[in-house]
């Protein structure tokens, strides 16, 4: 039996469906295709409106033509096409780290006293039956070869203390409920499981490939988006398809998607639900059920319907993840599966240690020309900087009077926004065009938001469990930042619990908030004092 060429494997027509109905075909050449409107995708080989999605590495591209290049790529090369350079990051205690162990398990040189000496090193609690030891590196799981180089290519050259520990947990089938500091590599230590797991199902079973394996739900869009990016990432040239389904895309293409054959979902609870009652998806087969900030999940308004999505599945095992978990989530948590392991990594519910907290006592008068003054600094604006107001209409106002009186282009992102404009917002930020984004608590939790070291609260969050994720934007995986904190006496409700913050961190508290007489009453924060609820925004 002969095999085929690069050549003819780079050969193929594609007709784009919708339901039953056929639309026109797939342009053939690049020429064909036009440019690319504001926001619309790219075409990765030829940068012109990137109008579909090569099923075999998930990239945007704008005709066959370029399809063929692609594939012609990776065929020629077997390496991910498009992908960042690899960056190292870096390790708290380097001792405890190795690289391409050879072993099958990471901890296989560890006595049980020295795995407690390292989880005590690392700062990694345990509560659990069974679970298993921390890994010391990727190579030691058994993943395939590109599983390893996509993980690498993704910028992770060794396991963060979270990952250490989740990623053999979530191997080994347990349920988890999982808590670390923002930045610390959660996403990946869920997502890098479920790849796995996903693909190695694939490669097993000769079923056909139409249900959904996995699912993972957030609060938000903009970390819906996110998520199935890195989820593409690590699945890329593997049997690891994803579908996105967010509000603000079109159904019919979310659902043509799922149909077309996905392995993982990523979706918020209110879009799916919409999906799943409109049409029939198939869920029998799903068997990884993950939420990104649990606590937020599990609020008034969110927490029936993820309810109903959980029950609509059969009993899969569970991945529940956050830098904020209470006691009350874990009772919660343990109605929807049995034996749930609970890993947390660092002091729970506290803002990442490399994030320096300076706080500013500021009139609510005087707060707006405070900020024009750092904005003006040389010394203390450090772009890109995400500025958190607590209000929609606030958002507008600020960035614009921001344009008009520092003259420093800034825009606002919230809820009222379209899905384009905030995906066109986000695009232009990220890539350095805006040097600041005033923002709703809609960017408060999970965003990755690369280059950002300063995070500016003008307005306080209404609970210290947002407060810890708002100023926990400004590092990620180890990198120092500065969270800039306006504080005043319309936050006296908070000042028990960020004072205890701030004096667990070793910032300096300004004399009006240490004096205050709002300070008589203490409400240990761990046991959720000083929360409100607050709608999401």
């Amino acid at each position: 039996m002969e095999h085929p060429s690069n050549d003819d494997q780079c050969k193929s027509s594609v007709v784009v469906t919708y339901g039953n109905q056929v639309t026109d075909k797939v342009k053939e050449r690049s020429r064909d295709q036009r440019e690319p409107l504001t926001g619309e995708p790219k075409c990765v080989i030829c940068n012109r409106y990137g109008e579909y999605i090569c099923d075999q590495t998930d990239d945007d591209i704008c005709s066959l033509e370029c399809k063929r290049t692609v594939l012609c790529r990776v065929a020629n090369t077997q390496l991910p096409v498009n992908l960042p350079p690899p960056k190292r990051l870096t390790a708290t205690d380097e001792c405890f780290y190795v690289r391409d162990s050879g072993s099958q398990s990471g901890s296989v040189f560890f006595s049980s006293d020295q795995t407690e000496l390292l989880r005590s090193r690392l700062e990694i609690h345990v509560k659990g039956d069974l679970v298993p030891l921390p890994i010391l590196s990727f190579s030691s799981c058994n993943f395939p070869q590109k599983l390893l180089q996509n993980i690498e290519a993704a910028g992770f050259e060794i396991p963060t203390p979270v990952q250490m520990q989740a990623i053999p947990a979530a191997l080994s089938g347990k349920s988890l409920l999982v808590s670390a500091e923002t930045g610390s590599g959660k996403t990946a230590s869920f997502l890098v499981p479920i790849v796995h797991l996903c693909a190695n199902f694939r490669f097993e079973q000769f079923r056909d490939r139409k249900k959904p394996l996995a699912m993972v739900l957030t609060p938000t869009r903009e970390l819906c988006i996110q998520v199935e990016e890195q989820a593409k990432l690590l699945g890329k040239g593997l049997p690891f398809k994803t579908a996105l389904v967010v509000g603000g895309d079109a159904m019919a293409r979310q659902l043509h998607r799922i149909q077309q054959g996905v392995e993982l979902i990523v979706g918020t609870p209110g879009r799916l639900i919409d999906l799943l009652t409109k049409n029939d998806i198939q869920l029998d087969d799903v068997k990884i059920f993950a939420l990104d900030e649990v606590d937020c999940m599990f609020q008034r308004g969110f927490r029936d319907q993820v309810m109903q999505i959980f029950r609509a599945l059969s009993q899969p095992q569970v991945l529940l993840y956050s830098a904020t978990v209470s006691q009350d989530i874990e009772n919660m948590v343990s109605s929807m599966a049995k034996d749930v392991a609970v890993v947390s990594v660092g002091k729970p519910n506290r803002p990442n240690k490399v994030v320096k907290q300076l706080p500013i006592w500021v009139e609510s008068k005087q707060k707006k020309q405070k900020l024009f003054d750092i904005l003006m600094s040389k010394q203390h604006f450090m772009p890109p900087v995400v500025v958190y107001v607590g209000s929609r209409l606030g958002a507008d106002l600020l960035s614009n009077a921001i344009t008009v009186t520092v003259g420093v282009k800034a825009l606002s992102i919230h809820g009222e926004k379209s899905m384009k404009e905030r995906r066109d917002i986000m695009r232009s930020f990220l890539m350095g065009e805006v040097p600041v984004i005033v923002a709703t608590g809609i960017l408060g939790r999970g965003v990755d938001l690369v280059g950002v070291r300063q995070v500016i609260l003008f307005d306080m969050p209404n609970s210290m469990k947002e407060y810890v994720h708002q100023i926990g934007r400004a590092s990620r995986l180890g990198e120092e930042g500065t969270a800039i904190v306006f504080v005043s006496e319309e936050n006296k409700n908070l000042f028990p619990d960020l004072v205890e913050i701030l004096r667990s961190s070793g910032a300096a508290i300004p004399r009006e908030l240490v004096n205050s007489r709002h300070m008589t009453v203490t409400r240990p924060f761990s046991n959720g004092g000083g929360q409100k609820k607050r709608k999401h925004e």
